[in-house]
């Protein structure tokens, strides 16, 4: 009975392992300086998600490639985070992330965009599910920093239905409002070039 149970947690874990996708995103190679001399090993950056809306990044540190990876996995798998995503394959709005010198900007994208962004910002958005998505660092290029400012980011993404409860709102009535401030904003662009295009003629003239 107790194998039997065995058994079954090792499937359960297995199949949770299958679930996951993992990128490794940077590799360091790292020095200790103990009597007799130095003594080496690695640092492994690795991002993990079930390209479904969940994704964690984590850290490990070992002797051998390898362990490195596998403890950074682990890692990564005990800090995912969910991000709501609209129909499943971009952002719902545009957002910016910080950690320390690292800056980004995520802007959700129309289908068939798909992802334009860098290096760690790629794989945590391949890992995620994310089809559609314009990215862009502005301030630190190290990985790290780079990777915790996009996860910054992700936390402060919002979904319609999280906001219409979160205001007593109905998410359709929420839609409604957006629609109108969307429509509003077209129509006072064009009644601001209708007007600038008379002051450009009389320059011309």
């Amino acid at each position: 009975m107790a194998e039997e149970g065995r058994g079954r947690r090792r499937r359960d874990r297995d199949d949770e392992d299958n679930e996951f996708t993992d990128k490794l995103v940077h590799i360091n190679r790292v020095a200790k300086v103990v009597k007799g001399g130095r003594r080496f090993g690695f640092a492994a950056l690795v991002v993990v998600g079930d390209q479904k809306g969940r994704v964690g990044f984590g850290h490990g540190k070992a002797r051998e490639v390898p362990e490195a990876i596998r403890k950074a996995t682990e890692s990564a798998k005990r800090t995912l985070i969910r991000v709501p995503l609209r129909e499943g394959r971009t952002l719902h709005h545009d957002v910016a992330g910080r950690h320390g010198a690292g800056k980004v900007f995520l802007r959700a994208a129309p289908a068939g965009t798909g992802i334009i962004a860098g290096g760690p910002m790629r794989a945590v958005f391949e890992t995620l599910g994310v089809q559609d998505i314009v990215a862009k660092s502005l301030g630190s290029s190290n990985p790290y920093n780079m990777v915790r400012a996009t996860f910054d980011a992700l936390k402060e993404q919002d979904s319609p239905r999280s906001v219409a409860a979160r205001r007593g709102m109905k998410v359709s009535e929420l839609q409604a409002r957006r629609r109108d401030a969307d429509s509003d904003a077209v129509a006072t662009a064009a009644a601001d070039e209708a007007a600038a295009a008379p002051e450009v003629e009389a320059a011309g003239a």
